[in-house]
């Protein structure tokens, strides 16, 4: 079935999924909106569970002292190129 451009634009907008796969999904699902972004939510699932053995080994410990309050955040990533970044280090 031919997916047109505003349905896959419909179904980025819920799902908030990348044009192609909201463009696969639509086809298997023959058009169907609620499918297609059943389908999605399950591809996603699938996507996290396999990221979720993956190790955060690196990353930056920050603290924040006022004169009566303290904060200690930890922020991890899975590189060290990730941790040496700029934006990561001024989060």
């Amino acid at each position: 079935m031919a997916v047109s451009a505003k349905e896959v634009q419909e179904l980025r907008k819920i799902s908030g999924a990348g044009m192609m796969e909201c463009k696969v999904a639509l086809s298997e699902s023959n058009g169907d909106l609620d499918l297609a972004f059943k389908l999605l939510r399950e591809k996603g699932i699938a996507k996290a569970e396999k990221k979720s053995s993956r190790d955060a080994n690196e990353g930056l410990i920050g603290i924040k002292c006022t004169d009566n309050k303290a904060a200690i955040i930890e922020i991890n990533s899975e590189t060290d190129f990730v941790s040496r970044n700029a934006e990561f280090q001024n989060l």
